[in-house]
């Protein structure tokens, strides 16, 4: 338990053993489940935690609580891993308020069948007074789920962002603050753009609101708390919900089967950085974290595909990741393209069909075609490409 600031408590726990974060994202340093808690005249309990630490943070809760009955559990976001102790707060305080948003309460009946609940609904400029602490509610349906609600409390000047401004990592891996953490801008771009990569637009409007705000401190439901340098996340993260280019450079995705695919691909990375490119990455895509494969493809201006025809389509793991863009509403990028193919390539025709579906995608130079292994006649193509790449 730490005081953040007067009266005002985070009773967060770490998840060290989690392998998947929603059953999907490798999170090799952790997670953080942050909840907090305000003591004023009233009591509110800010979002609870993931059943999988609900007895730790029962401690934490009653530790901080230190003997008051709590007046309200305030509910941002009801994804599982913030709301799955609801239940068993309001076993324990039978006269708690839950306050959430209307379309909050309607899941918080579906997650949680049979059970009654006393609620309060808020909405966008709806207000809690708890004494000297106030919180003041703003709707950001679809960052990243249509029923979160964030709120202002002036008093520490804090918001309370829900998954906005979140990354991977366990605090007592990463830091508790973020001015400690080494890797706030890795880890946060890759949370970012695979969890709310796709709602760009509702992202910058919840921008436009908190930017009127006397924001010093941002307490998000994981990660590290931000009270320093404040405009840098806020930039970064209007740069990424305006589908903006974060670092100019290319990055080189390949998904080889025997080893001609990626060869090549490594060809034209080097050719790259030869050239004058400012920065080259490359990403193994049947073996590399396709997480890490979307961050970058959002984070560079220019992606080259490289891929392997198979059963006269795209090789699975180029087709999953190509479709993880699009589920992810990747655009305003370029693209370059090579296919490998023996006898009947087919991996560029799938591939430009999927570009086709995604917006402002635009294909630079030709497609590249190589025939199982590259050859000193495909040479002339491939530098080509490389120029087309860096005009």
């Amino acid at each position: 338990m730490n005081e953040i600031a007067k009266g005002f408590f985070y009773i967060g726990v770490d998840d060290l053993d989690l392998d998947l974060f929603e059953s999907q994202y490798i999170v090799p340093e952790g997670m953080a489940y942050n909840s907090y808690l305000i003591q004023d005249r009233k009591v509110a309990i800010l979002d609870t935690a993931d059943r999988r630490k609900g007895e730790k943070w029962l401690q934490n809760l009653q530790q901080a609580l230190d003997g008051r009955t709590p007046d309200y559990l305030v509910v941002h976001h009801m994804e599982p891993d913030h709301s799955a102790l609801i239940g068993q707060v309001t076993d324990l305080y039978p006269t708690i308020q839950i306050v959430a948003s209307a379309k909050a309460i309607q899941l918080l009946g579906q997650f949680q069948p049979g059970r009654s609940f006393n609620t309060l609904a808020m909405k966008e400029g709806d207000t809690l007074s708890l004494g000297e602490h106030t919180l003041q509610f703003f709707a950001a349906p679809m960052v990243h789920w249509p029923e979160v609600l964030v709120s202002f409390d002036a008093a520490s000047g804090t918001l309370f962002s829900a998954d906005a401004f979140g990354k991977f990592g366990a605090l007592s891996t990463c830091g508790f603050y973020g001015d400690e953490d080494n890797d706030w801008v890795c880890e946060g771009r890759r949370y970012y753009f695979n969890i709310c990569g796709k709602y760009g637009a509702q992202v910058q409007a919840l921008l436009k609101k908190v930017s009127a705000l006397p924001v010093k401190t941002i307490a998000a439901l994981h990660g590290p708390i931000l009270r320093k340098d404040l405009s840098y996340y806020l930039d970064l993260y209007n740069t990424w919900s305006s589908y903006g280019i974060e670092t100019p450079g290319v990055f080189v995705a390949y998904a080889s089967i025997h080893g001609g695919t990626a060869d090549v691909a490594l060809k034209l990375a080097d050719l790259l950085r030869a050239k004058g490119c400012p920065k080259v990455a490359t990403c193994d895509l049947t073996r590399d974290d396709r997480a890490e494969a979307v961050e970058d493809a959002f984070r560079y201006g220019t992606l080259v595909m490289a891929a392997c025809s198979y059963d006269a389509g795209l090789f699975t793991p180029a087709y999953d990741f190509l479709h993880s863009l699009q589920m992810k509403g990747w655009q305003k990028r370029r693209v370059a393209l090579i296919e490998n193919g023996s006898w009947a390539p087919s991996a560029g025709r799938v591939m430009k069909e999927m570009f086709a579906a995604m917006k402002e995608v635009q294909q630079v130079g030709e497609l590249v075609t190589i025939k199982s292994r590259f050859k000193p006649e495909d040479q002339p193509a491939l530098e080509a490409l490389a120029n087309a790449i860096l005009t």
